[in-house]
């Protein structure tokens, strides 16, 4: 989550601060140890010019002129080894220190040590996963690489298909039209052959009528006849003559396969005019 904008850049000021302030770490150590070694040296002269001044005042010998005696003390020579003691004093101290220091950078050292073995150890390991990494990554770039070209062989094969489809599409659709055509020919070719077949059920449906009652009228001839003559002379031997003049042929009785009598066939040749 982010931090808001007030604490993000009071965090960069201290940051800024601290390193500025930090940045001049190294002067202000430099000059606090001159301050030390000059307020030494203001020390060690001080107690010289005292020691001269004592010098000066004390007692000297008529012969020597003022000159102290080699035998008897001299403040001079005590001031001075008073200030190399002070400083003797002072670098022991400051080589205590150094050893300190020594001693802490000999530890850290140790530890730094440590800490680079166990970088250093880290490292292979970090380079142990690089490298199976790499080969890894080498692998799926060939992987990769591999489905790559699948996919194109696939678009490719998409878009032929896609071009056979829209062929076939369009085959369909020019049979498509061919079969509605086809049925509207079917359909009116139908229409025309039962029209046909009506009009040949009408043909012979007029042509029955017609012969039945020519049939008709001819068995009310016969009748008529054979009432007319009344003499028995049988119907089948007599002939009969047309309206017209012409002779008709004479019945046959016919009989049929289960040995009845099949009403008499009528040959007769009909004019124009029935």
């Amino acid at each position: 989550m982010a931090e808001p904008a007030w604490q993000e850049s009071i965090r960069l000021r201290l940051t800024e601060r601290n390193t500025r302030e930090s940045s001049f770490a190294p002067i202000i150590e430099q000059y606090r140890k001159l301050a030390q070694q000059a307020k030494l040296l203001k020390e060690r002269n001080a107690s010289l010019l005292r020691a001269v001044g004592t010098a000066r005042s004390g007692p000297t010998t008529p012969g020597n002129s003022g000159t102290p005696t080699p035998g008897e003390d001299n403040p001079v020579r005590a001031a001075y080894m008073a200030s190399l003691e002070s400083q003797i004093s002072s670098l022991r101290d400051e080589l205590a220190t150094v050893y300190k220091t020594q001693g802490q950078n000999a530890q850290r050292l140790l530890a730094m040590n440590e800490t680079l073995r166990e970088k250093e150890e880290l490292s292979r390991v970090d380079s142990e996963a690089l490298r199976k990494t790499r080969d890894e990554l080498t692998v799926l770039r060939r992987k990769v690489d591999q489905h790559n070209e699948l996919m194109t062989e696939k678009d490719r094969t998409v878009q032929i298909l896609h071009d056979e489809i829209s062929t076939l599409q369009l085959e369909l659709g020019q049979i498509e039209d061919r079969n509605q055509t086809l049925t509207k020919d079917n359909a009116k070719l139908l229409q025309r052959w039962l029209d046909a077949k009506q009009s040949e059920a009408n043909k012979m449906n007029e042509a029955n009528e017609f012969y039945e009652d020519m049939r008709s009228r001819h068995q009310t001839v016969l009748t008529w006849r054979d009432g007319a003559d009344g003499n028995g002379i049988d119907s089948a031997s007599q002939s009969s003559v047309s309206g017209n003049g012409e002779e008709e042929e004479t019945e046959q009785p016919i009989k049929k396969t289960d040995g009845t009598q099949s009403p008499a066939a009528k040959g007769m040749d009909l004019t124009p005019n029935g």
